[in-house]
């Protein structure tokens, strides 16, 4: 059975459609990504899939339980990590998921088996009886993952996880997430519109665009589709023939001339550029330059909507923003 299936689901707010017929599945166990700018039509869908927010049409299923019909069992079987903060700073880790064990109905004795384990789990334990004011931003984060696995949900949503952290502070975020989703096995949803973040964790990424899902992959995959890494040779005198016997090569899918030289798409080009070097030689063309870009899912963002993601951000639709506000509403009325 797959965590996650989604049936056209669409949410519409007044004539704006903030998501539109989306249909996809999430395999148990899977660490999957929902990547796109503010505004795509993440935080909408994940606020459906966690019966916060009631959908248009279309249905969806968590954990075998209908959002709309078995909201109760969908939420007992999920955890919820939210953008806004959620824990209070002025109670110790251990406290903090005491509080969050007696709102799930654990009872002391499952709460006091439970809390170490949430702990040690999350590399918490040596800190667990200090208040969570004196924990760094990786820490804080990492026992707000630790509380939304307190119940053992069998699905973890992750909502923008590493924003606002330093660089090193959500690699190693990145690292834990990775282990955990190792350890217990537990399905795991991001949300993010860190390319670099959907690349590193995700088994399989969602592109999100305008409450679209416009492509959906590996990260390997979505690269790969751009046709592959692309070569930019600067060239000095005759090149006609090096140009041409270019395209006899089978490992070569692309190639177009440039003022300095040409830019040639092809499979492997690290391994390649010996190739190329080579055939230059053979051919009696001279390189000037040699300079090597890896698609990235930025480029597949790019060539898929036209636009990068930072300009998608430019004009973020309201929808999305009041989508999240209540995401944030939530997160407050949980503390």
């Amino acid at each position: 059975m797959d965590a996650i299936q989604v049936d056209g689901l669409t949410k519409e707010f007044d004539t704006v459609t903030a998501v539109d017929d989306l249909s996809f599945t999430v395999e148990q166990g899977e660490i999957f990504g929902l990547l796109g700018p503010n505004g795509a039509g993440k935080s909408t869908l994940i606020n459906m899939l966690v019966t916060l927010l009631g959908p248009s049409e279309g249905a969806a299923r968590v954990n075998g339980h209908d959002i709309t019909k078995e909201r109760g069992d969908v939420r007992d079987s999920l955890g919820i990590v939210f953008q806004e903060p959620a824990i209070d700073e002025e109670l110790t880790g251990t406290e903090n998921l005491a509080f969050h064990g007696r709102m799930y109905g654990k009872r002391t004795a499952e709460r006091e088996e439970r809390i170490p384990e949430v702990l040690e789990l999350v590399d918490l334990a040596d800190v667990a009886d200090n208040k969570v004011a004196s924990y760094s931003g990786g820490m804080q984060r990492r026992l707000e993952i630790g509380r939304g696995l307190m119940h053992e949900p069998e699905v973890l949503f992750l909502d923008e996880p590493t924003t606002g952290l330093d660089a090193r502070t959500r690699r190693d975020t990145w690292e834990y997430i990775q282990r955990l989703n190792e350890e217990s096995g537990v399905t795991i949803i991001i949300t993010t519109h860190y390319m670099d973040e959907a690349d590193f964790l995700c088994e399989r990424v969602a592109i999100m665009d305008q409450g679209d899902i416009v492509a959906i992959d590996s990260p390997e995959g979505l690269k790969d589709s751009l046709g592959g890494d692309v070569v930019t040779l600067g060239l000095n005198g005759p090149a006609n023939e090096f140009v041409d016997r270019l395209g006899d090569r089978p490992w070569v899918r692309e190639r177009d001339r440039t003022d300095e030289g040409i830019a040639i798409t092809l499979e492997h080009g690290t391994t390649r550029i010996v190739d190329l070097v080579r055939l230059a030689d053979e051919t009696e063309a001279t390189i000037s330059s040699v300079d090597l870009e890896k698609p990235s899912l930025e480029n597949v963002f790019l060539a898929l909507t036209g636009s990068t993601l930072t300009e998608r951000e430019a004009d973020e639709p309201s929808t999305e923003s009041e989508s999240r506000e209540e995401s944030s509403q939530a997160a407050r009325a949980s503390r």
